[in-house]
């Protein structure tokens, strides 16, 4: 008797299934992979609902933009040639739909899972942050470290990342501290690895601060599908302990947007720009005398550059209805608020669809590199000047040419807190050895 489990079956495809025959393909991520030293594509979902990865023939690139659900699969065959037949596009829809990246049935009953699991719970479970704190652990134990290991020294092993950056990042400022809380602060929200200078520069000036009695985090929307402001009815976790939700803010909110500032809630599933702030906040601004950590909000902005502001299909919430919304909300709560711009900047290099890579220091590679930095310092400068409005025209003008993420985060957190004065403390930018890709951010703190 084998103790090998039986391998999975092989997707069919059903010619009586409407989605097959007309197959409609989700927002997908191509990225390149090799398997039996052979080069092959990988195709995951870009909304990630799904968490499955179908891996297929480079060739299938000539494939995937014809699959609209307006063509039958003998009219993609036509369309394509290069040597498809029915059995290969055949084989291909039945993966893809097996893996949720069809529009369908299946895709159907996993988002609606999701969507139950979702609404079935106060809290959001950690992810980004359980990672990382898993990797700190793993990092440290070696091979032989298990779950219990994770769970019992991951809350140290990230405070003590967060302590080391903060002494790095602060050792020779000459001001290592805000003389008070800051209405608001630009925070990076790529990953700790990379950014983490720019979250000690911020975080590490909190440590003597007034506590505030509520954070708003405003993010960027990296997957979801809403059209303007989401805003988000739970409480986040992370290997510290559980920040809750803000109940009367929540209300307060709902009773002048509606239920549409939640109704794309679920866009908070699988969004890290929102988690990455919580564990800074628990650590540095820790619990009062009951025990509890800061109440938190959390909602992921749209670009106003995009359509003056409104939504992006006129449906959703759009920028100056939240911003008045948030403003009267804030004004009538109780005590101090915090609201934090999770932000990154430029998305630069061959990694993002340019052509030159942004490393090494031939004339072209110096010069694609400087006109990021450029481009980036003209906006900061905006920033810096407190002018929002200027810098929405100037990424609308300029059809926002680094590919900055997060201008929405940064606006609404300017035009909620009307500061006095913007003071840019750290600016920064990561990129791999190649230069395929390099993301830039800053640190930032608004009075």
């Amino acid at each position: 008797m084998s103790d090998t489990a039986p391998a999975a079956p092989e997707p069919q495809f059903d010619p009586n299934a409407p989605h097959h025959a007309r197959p409609k393909l989700r927002p997908i991520r191509a990225f390149g992979a090799e398997f039996n030293n052979q080069p092959v594509m990988g195709l995951s979902d870009a909304r990630q609902v799904s968490d499955r990865v179908v891996f297929t023939s480079p060739a299938a690139q000539f494939v995937l933009p014809l699959m609209d659900g307006s063509r039958g699969l003998d009219e993609i065959i036509g369309a394509v040639g290069r040597g498809l037949n029915r059995a290969i596009l055949e084989n291909l829809v039945a993966q893809l739909d097996e893996a949720g990246l069809l529009f369908g049935p299946k895709f159907d009953a996993m988002l609606a899972k999701m969507h139950a699991e979702f609404d079935s719970l106060d809290v959001l479970p950690p992810a980004s942050t359980a990672a990382f704190a898993d990797g700190a652990v793993q990092e440290a134990m070696g091979e032989a470290t298990t779950d219990e290991d994770k769970v019992n020294h991951g809350p140290a092993k990230m405070t003590e990342y967060f302590d080391k950056w903060i002494s790095e990042s602060l050792k020779d400022a000459e001001k290592p501290s805000f003389d008070e809380l800051p209405k608001a602060v630009i925070v990076p929200h790529i990953d700790y690895p990379r950014g983490w200078i720019n979250y000690a520069q911020v975080w590490g000036r909190m440590r003597v601060v007034d506590r505030p009695d509520r954070v708003v985090i405003l993010g960027t929307n990296h997957f979801g599908e809403s059209t303007g402001v989401a805003g988000c009815d739970k409480g986040f976790a992370t290997p510290l302990g559980t920040c809750q939700v803000d109940r009367d803010l929540v209300n307060l909110l709902r009773k002048s947007l509606g239920d549409k500032l939640f109704a794309h809630r679920f866009d908070h599933e699988r969004e890290h720009s929102i988690e990455l702030q919580v564990p800074w906040i628990q650590h540095i601004l820790g619990k009062d005398e009951k025990g509890n950590y800061p109440k938190i909000f959390g909602a992921l902005v749209h670009d106003p550059a995009a359509n003056e502001g409104q939504s992006y299909d006129g449906k959703g919430v759009g920028m100056d209805e939240f911003v008045a919304a948030m403003k009267q909300a804030i004004a009538s709560l109780p005590g101090k608020t915090l609201v934090i711009s999770s932000a990154d900047l430029s998305h630069v290099g061959p990694q993002f669809g340019d052509e030159i890579p942004l490393a090494g220091e031939d004339d072209a590679n110096v010069e694609a590199r400087n006109k990021v930095f450029a481009h980036d310092q003209e906006m900061l400068a905006l920033i810096a000047a407190n002018n929002p409005g200027e810098l929405v025209g100037a990424m609308a003008w300029q059809q926002n040419p680094t590919r900055w993420c997060s201008t929405g985060n940064i606006i609404a957190a300017m035009r909620i807190v009307e500061p006095t004065n913007v003071t840019i403390l750290n600016y920064s930018a990561a990129m791999d050895a190649e230069g395929n890709g390099m993301v830039s951010n800053v640190a930032a703190a608004m009075f």
